[in-house]
């Protein structure tokens, strides 16, 4: 790591304080200085004097007190008004005067507590020192002593606007990382919906068909045989989604691999449900999500087959475009309702969210002959 990279790490892991008082320095050095002298702030009018012992103090109280100006705003702003009212009062004219409205800002950028009681102090300070400086017959206007009164409180000001733009920066951060939070659970919600009302709907259609094979050992043999594989596959994808849900996952890809259309639809067919699959076209080697949905889309149709009309013949076509995938899968309405896990839908509305959210376009409901029927066009990232 070059020294320019080092430099600035090792000033930004200062203490606010520490990176403040440098400036606090200069202004002191520049004070001292004699082609400055008499060259800083002067209200009242009075004559400029030679410096002296005091003056070097109400240098210091304006100039070193800079440090504070994040750390304690207020104590800072304490200090630096008693600083400028002896250089005022004496007639130094220090250009340490400077200090005051720099730390006025800060104060009104960093103070957390007593705002108002201290901008009530300043105020008070500020009109008790105009009084003392009129008395001293320096003949300046009160419109003199009120426009510089102005100036400050706009310092103040501006230290306030910032400090709104950063409160209000804060709460839009906040609101956009619980947005993403919760758009997060809501995509993993429909994950877990999809893969385990899929694999647990196939367990329970074949495990109710098992009932009915005891005569036949061949048959049972091979209908427990698919629970076991459908059990084992549920609980590799959820081991897959479960993934997601450790803080140790790191940046992979947050989306979970999933199987293809073919093993899906075998799936099913051993769960007892005839289905027939046209898939055209090749799959797009940059479809971004639309794979997955559509893959969802397949599996959420399948499973409600499973339930609504088993033993009716499922067709299942994918048509893959340059530009989008299509999907449509239907019953023929000759099958049965099987006796599987109750759902309240969400998975039909959790889909359609889904390729809302890609710009595509999803219905489902009942089939003119019977049965139902789901479609899906779901654009690619090359769609326009």
């Amino acid at each position: 790591m070059t020294a320019r990279r080092r430099i600035p790490q090792w000033w930004g892991r200062l203490d606010v304080t520490a990176r403040d008082l440098p400036l606090g320095v200069l202004l002191l050095v520049a004070s001292l200085l004699p082609s400055l002298r008499g060259k800083g702030t002067e209200i009242g009018g009075l004559v400029t004097r030679p410096t002296d012992l005091l003056a070097g103090v109400a240098a210091v109280l304006q100039c070193l007190p800079i440090a504070l100006r994040r750390r304690l705003p207020l104590v800072a702003v304490a200090l630096v008004t008693t600083g400028f009212a002896l250089d005022q009062l004496r007639g130094y004219h220090l250009y340490a005067g400077t200090a005051l409205p720099l730390v006025l800002a800060s104060a009104g950028a960093h103070a957390e507590r007593h705002r108002r009681a201290a901008l009530i102090a300043l105020a008070v300070a500020y009109a008790a020192l105009s009084i003392a400086l009129h008395r001293l017959g320096t003949g300046e206007s009160v419109a003199e002593f009120v426009m510089f009164f102005v100036a400050l409180g706009l310092s103040w000001a501006a230290g306030a606007w910032t400090r709104a733009a950063r409160i209000a920066e804060a709460e839009r951060a906040e609101r956009v990382a619980e947005d993403a939070r919760s758009a997060e659970r809501t995509r993993i919600a429909r994950e877990l919906h999809d893969v385990v009302t899929h694999h647990v709907t196939a367990m329970v259609v074949q495990t109710e068909a098992a009932r009915y094979l005891t005569a036949a050992p061949d048959r049972l043999d091979h209908a427990l045989a698919a629970v076991g594989d459908t059990g084992r596959r549920a609980i590799t994808d959820l081991r897959r989604l479960l993934d997601l849900l450790n803080p140790d996952h790191g940046a992979e890809p947050r989306t979970p691999p999933v199987g293809s259309l073919h093993t899906l639809v075998e799936q099913t067919r051993r769960a007892g449900q005839p289905v027939e699959f046209t898939e055209e076209g090749a799959p797009a080697t940059t479809t971004g999500s639309a794979d997955l949905v559509a893959y969802r889309v397949v599996q959420e149709a399948l499973t409600n087959a499973l339930k609504y009309d088993h033993g009716g013949t499922t067709s299942v076509r994918v048509r893959h475009c340059a530009k989008e995938i299509t999907v449509e899968v239907g019953t023929d309405g000759t099958g049965s309702r099987a006796a599987s896990p109750g759902g309240g839908g969400r998975g039909l509305d959790g889909l359609r969210a889904r390729v809302d959210v890609l710009g595509g376009h999803f219905s489902a409901g009942e089939h003119h002959d019977g049965g139902f029927v789901v479609r899906a066009r779901i654009p690619g990232n090359d769609a326009s």
